[in-house]
């Protein structure tokens, strides 16, 4: 057990410094793109499904949970929604440039979001609309201000330089990185790596369908614990999407927060798990690999 604790404590302060790196950057873009993802596809309409996608797989703090706000105010529609939250790829980049992953790796994990997350979101618009049911309405102030949100939910985004930003984040997803890596460090040497890899990757639909239960816990670490089974080969790519995609952040918990009908919330949490699990089977069945 000293072993495993000094091989993760090792591991982890490896990737201190890229994972530093790598927030700083997305903290100076962020703040050079401060609220103008929001007002594009505030303002996309029709194409906001298009807009959401493609937005969404830019690394930025909150932008499902200001796509939540939008919703909660029926400014965007159900289907630009869950554009969003199918892209939105929280923590995975930040651990894949930390871990020296290929950039073609990530590049296409991205790109298969996107595209996915854009069909899957003008399809449900369009038969929301069919159905006479469309989120698409303007509020004239139903919904939250975004540094409301902020304030309400003590993020303190907005707060000192983005050097402080970056430290903050950095340490804070170093926890789960940690956390996660004595796992399953301790699950190889105690059970075993061919073990574990024989019953979650050589499961498939089950590997999708449990993916995508990770995925679905509102929680940065669950995007870590996902890409990490992935870096190291227990997880399928196919297992990969259908987490990724369900995983939207804390985009969820900010819906049942600020959206008042509570069926609906659930209506769309069981449409965004299947639209993972979907995505992750035609992944498997068309084979493709990152």
């Amino acid at each position: 057990m000293k072993d495993v604790l000094l091989d993760t404590l090792t591991d982890a302060l490896k990737l201190l410094p890229f994972l530093f790196c790598t927030y700083l950057v997305m903290e100076y873009l962020e703040s050079r793109t401060e609220g103008k993802t929001g007002e594009v596809v505030r303002k996309a309409g029709w194409l906001g499904p298009l807009w959401g996608g493609l937005l969404g797989v830019v690394p930025q703090c909150g932008f499902s949970a200001a796509a939540a706000n939008l919703y909660a105010g029926r400014v965007i529609s159900v289907g630009t929604l869950l554009a969003i939250f199918l892209s939105t790829s929280d923590e995975m980049i930040p651990i894949m440039i930390s871990e020296a992953a290929p950039v073609s790796v990530m590049l296409k994990i991205l790109l298969v979001k996107a595209l996915y997350a854009v069909a899957a979101g003008f399809v449900i618009d369009g038969v929301c609309h069919i159905r006479a049911y469309s989120g698409t309405g303007q509020a004239e102030g139903g919904a939250m201000q975004i540094e409301r949100l902020c304030e309400k939910e003590k993020c303190h985004c907005e707060e000192g330089s983005i050097v402080r930003s970056a430290l903050k984040h950095t340490l804070n997803i170093m926890i789960f990185v940690v956390l996660i890596t004595l796992a399953l460090n301790a699950a190889f040497y105690y059970v075993g790596e061919d073990r574990i890899m024989q019953a979650i990757a050589g499961r498939p639909v089950l590997g999708e369908l449990t993916a995508a239960l990770i995925g679905l816990i509102p929680n940065c670490g669950a995007s870590v614990l996902l890409t990490q089974l992935y870096l190291k080969g227990i997880m399928s790519a196919s297992q990969l999407i259908a987490g990724l995609l369900v995983g939207a952040g804390v985009g969820l918990l900010v819906l049942f927060r600020v959206n008042p009908d509570t069926k609906e919330n659930i209506r769309i949490t069981v449409l965004l798990y299947i639209l993972g699990v979907a995505g992750g089977l035609m992944v498997w069945l068309f084979g493709i690999s990152f």
